[in-house]
């Protein structure tokens, strides 16, 4: 059975798009976790701090500018529940993509890649049911 070799080109050109695609997702939500990890080391630095009513030096872009202390945190705090949504979103759509990947590969779904973890809420439920 001869295939055309158009047919396959395409082929080739959809996998490798797909595939381009989930690398570039991963690589953006490792960037986006490091970025994560420099503001939570910031807040902790803060948290340690003695003299809450100095002001903080913080770096934005290649300027540095003194912020009150709390407003600092709080732009920090800010910052990283945006970036705790945006990671969640891409590997939500991480998720799809891998999908699309594999049936473009013609190979079966992940099994168990769905799947999310439970809410505080529902582990407390089930907790109460266990302990009976």
């Amino acid at each position: 059975m001869a295939r055309d070799p158009a047919f396959v080109l395409r082929y080739l050109a959809e996998v490798e798009e797909l595939a381009e695609d989930v690398l570039a997702a991963r690589q953006q939500i490792v960037d986006l976790d490091v970025k994560r990890n420099r503001n939570r080391e910031a807040l902790r630095a803060l948290h340690k701090d003695t003299e809450p009513d100095e002001k903080a030096t913080v770096c934005f872009g290649n300027m540095f500018i003194e912020l009150p202390k709390a407003k600092t945190r709080e732009m920090l705090r800010q910052d990283q529940e945006e970036l705790d949504e945006e990671i969640n979103n891409l590997r939500k759509e991480l998720r799809v993509k891998v999908n699309r990947l594999y049936e473009a590969q013609g190979k079966p779904e992940l099994k168990g890649f769905n799947l999310n973890p439970m809410s505080a809420e529902e582990m407390k439920l089930i907790n109460r049911i266990l302990e009976g």
